[in-house]
């Protein structure tokens, strides 16, 4: 008997049109001999499930239900293509624990755990990660710039703690610069992260759960024409992602080991995404994403292609890993 799947996408946050895109590339993918798969949007002013036609109907969110046609529809298993709140930041995870349904996320801590980028900074830390040097502050905080240019150094990089998809993200090559990035960051969320500039080879690189093992796929380097990998080198060709990454034996052992350390401290399950800065050979850890980008141009889909996985059986898989 065929199972239905909820495909959640949209969101509260800056990320929702990205999420869109990705949910309705696994919508597509999915074998519909395998599946009745579900469009269902998750948006601040509603949460509908789509038919073929699009036609919209509201989800009880008592148990995450919908009429069609008279006929109750209830979900097996949720396959999670929210980027940002709350499906990356374990928010809604929470709910379907509450109400016992499945889904391709790691559960739900983990995915708060490591959407808060200084937490997760902290975690991977007492493990012997190498991390970049940061401050962290909270809106309203003193803002010492000479503190702050004395420990990270310039340039230095201000960041949103709680956002994807390099949202409220600058470089600040100079002391003038870093307050607008503050002001910047700040619009994205009440906490920030300042971190030392790293200078070297960035490489992102997907772990996933796939077979019953936990898989590393091949490594991608970002090469961008801008500044750093923002959001118009991810989503506006303003970079070129090489993958397999273009480096030594001993630099892609390192990577793949630390990868792989990484997502087991983490204790995550489901899809991962890593950015990784190699200084001088040695991997240092800059973030990790739980619901990366799913279109066939993302990251992860073209990793996982070179590693002979289709997007309908990486998708497929993630429900099947859901379902045990």
């Amino acid at each position: 008997m065929k199972k239905n799947i909820a495909i959640v996408m949209g969101g509260y946050s800056s990320e929702v049109n990205i999420s869109l895109t990705s949910g309705n590339v696994v919508y597509n993918h999915l074998d519909k001999e395998k599946f009745n798969a579900f469009r269902v949007h998750i948006l601040e002013e509603k949460w509908v499930a789509l038919d073929d036609k699009d036609n919209e109907f509201v989800i009880n969110k008592n148990d995450f239900s919908f009429n069609l046609n008279d006929k109750k529809i209830t979900f097996d298993c949720v396959f999670n293509a929210i980027h940002g709140a709350p499906g990356e930041n374990g928010m809604l995870l929470a709910y379907l624990d509450l109400i016992g349904l499945k889904y391709t996320s790691a559960p739900f801590y983990q995915m708060a755990l490591t959407f808060n980028k200084r937490d997760t900074l902290s975690v991977v830390k007492e493990y012997g990660i190498k991390t970049a040097i940061s401050i962290y502050l909270n809106k309203g905080d003193t803002i010492n710039l000479e503190a702050i240019i004395n420990k990270v150094g310039l340039p230095c990089f201000i960041k949103p703690n709680n956002a994807g998809s390099s949202y409220g993200i600058s470089k600040a090559h100079t002391k003038e610069e870093i307050l607008p990035a503050i002001e910047k960051a700040y619009k994205e969320d009440s906490e920030i992260l300042i971190e030392s500039f790293l200078d070297g080879t960035e490489v992102s690189v997907g772990v996933i759960q796939y077979k019953g093992k936990v898989k590393v796929l091949p490594i991608t380097e970002i090469v961008t024409e801008n500044d750093f990998f923002d959001y118009e080198a991810k989503y506006e060709g303003k970079s070129e992602e090489i993958t397999p990454a273009r480096l030594t034996d001993v630099e892609q052992t390192k990577v793949e080991e630390t990868a792989k350390k990484v997502y087991s401290v983490l204790n995550m399950s489901g899809f991962s995404r890593s950015e990784y800065i190699l200084v001088k050979g040695e991997p240092h850890f800059l973030e990790m994403n739980t619901v990366p980008g799913l279109t066939e141009e993302s990251i992860l889909p073209q990793q996982a292609q070179i590693a002979g996985i289709s997007l309908k059986e990486l998708f497929e898989n993630a429900i099947e890993s859901a379902l045990l």
